[in-house]
């Protein structure tokens, strides 16, 4: 029995490994495009055949790096910001209320999962206009913001039902604490994990997004990273230079990375602090 089961740990290990190489294998040969000359487009099977960072110089200088980043810093955020807040707050009485509306918001919150924002542009693309709400740089924020509601308000009620014990509010109830005192003191810093999530999933997609970005974002210098790339895009007469584009692939994700990489170090002290906490 004890041998049957080591046989299938090693073949699911196997197999793990076989489909975490076969994913691998993409974004290696990227990579090793994005390390040649530009004008090397010899057979990108042949990996890391050259070593030269003149293609990521090209894309840096191109695709204004610094301004597109900042520009994907401010967008992503402020939309984090207000996502966290908003749906932390809506969350909390949702969770803890036992009622019908409490019930229904739920629901009405979780109906926004199956309307894709791509469906409603048109009477968001009206109503602004009838609000008198200039199209800025900005204003994809504001569609950020409202596609990430429901999945996110989805998470914090679901952890704070079965995350957050009602105990420690009732504690801080009896100390004199009010509402909102309970919430920011005692509830909000037991969300670190499921906060976390929230900004690692709604923060990708923001950071990668492109269509609302190409949407509401008319100025060059305006755009993000992903409006960034477009210039890299060719045409008949000027084919595509991809060992740049994959440079500029690369320079768009490594601040991703970079920042997933501090999140998660925060996520699974997060967890450790809810698990003694609860």
């Amino acid at each position: 029995m004890m041998n049957h089961s080591i046989v299938r740990k090693s073949l699911t290990h196997i197999g793990i490994s076989a489909l975490l190489a076969l994913n691998l294998v993409p974004l290696l040969i990227v990579l090793s495009s994005s390390l040649r000359s530009p004008n090397n487009m010899s057979n990108p099977i042949h990996m890391f055949t050259e070593f030269t960072l003149q293609s990521y110089r090209i894309a840096f200088n191109r695709m204004h790096f610094g301004q597109a980043f900042l520009n994907s810093i401010v967008l992503t955020g402020v939309s984090l910001i207000f996502i966290v807040l908003f749906t932390a707050m809506a969350a909390y009485p949702i969770a803890r209320i036992q009622s019908r509306l409490s019930r229904f918001l739920y629901l009405f919150f979780l109906s926004g999962l199956v309307v894709p924002g791509q469906m409603v542009l048109i009477p968001i693309m009206q109503m602004l206009h009838t609000l008198h709400i200039p199209t800025t740089q900005y204003t994809p924020i504001l569609m950020f913001i409202t596609c990430s509601i429901p999945f996110s308000s989805f998470l914090y009620t679901g952890f704070i039902r079965s995350s957050v014990p009602i105990e420690v509010e009732e504690a801080a109830h009896i100390d004199g604490a009010g509402l909102f005192r309970r919430f920011w003191t005692v509830v909000f810093p037991l969300l670190i994990p499921v906060t976390v999530s929230v900004v690692i999933t709604q923060g990708v997609w923001i950071w990668n997004d492109y269509f609302f970005n190409m949407i509401f974002i008319t100025k060059a210098s305006q755009s993000p990273l992903p409006l960034a790339m477009l210039g890299f895009l060719g045409d008949q007469q000027n084919p595509t230079a991809w060992n740049v584009l994959f440079a500029a692939c690369f320079l768009c994700a490594l601040p991703l990375l970079a920042i997933f990489a501090v999140l998660q170090k925060y996520f699974i002290g997060g967890l450790t602090v809810g698990a003694m906490k609860g």
